[in-house]
């Protein structure tokens, strides 16, 4: 009878690092094995145990030391699902053991050939020979699944955490499900005095230390879906770009009466949220036909505003059979949910109006090809940029 090989017990560590997972901890199980017997076992149990020691293999380690009556293992090889870290490896050495195996590496913690290795210094007493990338694909295969049941759990306890005020609606998520050239991530936030509980949803997309911010503001009869081009090409020149939809409109929490619905009501909510996010140079992005009191927004916050960029932004569409007719009106499920643009259809609009003494760029559309698009952009940044 051949003798069980590497991958016969890397699968019974597999099995220690799903009980864990079913346990809600980090899936990461550990075997001991001497003279091709099983000697121990261990999986993760920090959060249950209140103990930053309880890794796989350090209970794995402990079991084994206990089995044998003797805290060196020399003769014995450590099955692991992941790169042991520091602590780990430490009492792997400690224990004297001779081989430990791997499966998927740590490119964070790990320290047997990610991050640094401890297991080749030479100034040590003791050496351990090391093999990682033992069924190392099963492995990280289980450690990602926990992580994203996880990142789901996280958004909707984040979405529970913004409960729905009375006076208000909020657009059912199934709206917008199935949406084109939509890709990213939605973000909320609900504690600013302004909003006093409504939820603001946004986009955050490009590296956070750009050294300008693109703030896209849509206009009376849109939501930040207008920008779904904008943005990537935006991005993709390492921009920082900002795109909310307005309390009112998108995916933001619609007040049901449209007297919430003031200059000054808008203007401190976008205050507070460009603060909140340590916003320091921006530009502004808006439609032609915007109401004043967005155009005037960069009056709100001298100094950081470095100009205003119009677009003559198209009809939302209305035909029946035009493509996109659903995502214009996803967030719109009836009248009742339209305060806002109610509200805004009275604003006085100035096309083009920019704040005094800012310099402002006109593009004449924002529905063009990508390369004439990528083009424009370029453009603009070199325009704005300081």
């Amino acid at each position: 009878m051949q003798a069980p090989d590497d991958a016969y017990w890397m699968r019974l560590a597999l099995e220690q690092a799903q009980a864990a997972a079913q346990a809600g901890e980090v899936p990461v199980g550990a075997v001991v094995v001497r003279a091709g017997q099983l000697i121990a076992t261990g999986r993760n149990g920090p959060v249950a145990g209140h103990d930053p020691t309880a890794h796989a293999e350090i209970v794995a380690l402990r079991a084994a030391a206990q089995q044998l009556g003797n805290y060196r293992l020399e003769d014995c090889t450590l099955y692991v699902t992941l790169e042991p870290c520091a602590m780990c490896s430490g009492a792997m050495l400690h224990a004297r053991l001779p081989r430990v195996v791997f499966g998927a590496a740590d490119a964070k913690t790990g320290v047997a050939g990610s991050v640094l290795d401890l297991f080749a210094q030479p100034q040590l007493n003791h050496q351990t020979q090391v093999q990682g990338g033992v069924l190392a694909q099963d492995c990280a295969q289980l450690l990602g699944e926990f992580f994203r049941q996880r990142r789901q759990q996280q958004r909707a306890a984040a979405l529970a955490a913004h409960p729905l005020r009375d006076d208000a609606l909020r657009t059912p998520d199934a709206r917008f499900a199935r949406l084109p050239d939509w890709p990213w991530a939605a973000h909320y936030c609900s504690d600013l005095p302004a909003l006093a509980g409504l939820r603001l949803h946004y986009l955050d997309e490009g590296p956070p230390d750009a050294a300008i911010t693109w703030l896209c503001l849509h206009g009376p009869q849109h939501w930040g879906y207008s920008y779904r081009h904008l943005l990537p090409a935006l991005t993709a020149l390492g921009q920082r770009v900002l795109v909310p939809d307005l309390i009112g409109f998108g995916r933001s929490d619609k007040p049901k009466k449209e007297r919430w619905h003031t200059p000054k009501q808008h203007s401190q909510v976008l205050s507070e949220w460009l603060q909140r996010l340590k916003i320091e140079q921006l530009v502004l992005v808006v439609p032609s036909h915007t109401p004043n009191v967005l155009t005037l927004l960069p009056e709100w916050w001298p100094g950081r505003c470095l100009g205003q960029w119009v677009w003559d932004e198209p009809p939302a569409p209305h035909h029946a059979t035009d493509a996109s007719v659903d995502a214009w009106q996803a967030p719109f499920p009836d009248r009742g949910f339209q305060a806002g643009p109610r509200a805004w259809a009275r604003w006085a609009t100035t096309p083009g109006r920019s704040a005094s003494g800012l310099p402002l760029l006109h593009t004449q559309t924002n529905d063009r090809p990508p390369a004439q698009l990528a083009s424009l952009v370029r453009q603009a940044v070199e325009c704005f940029t300081p």
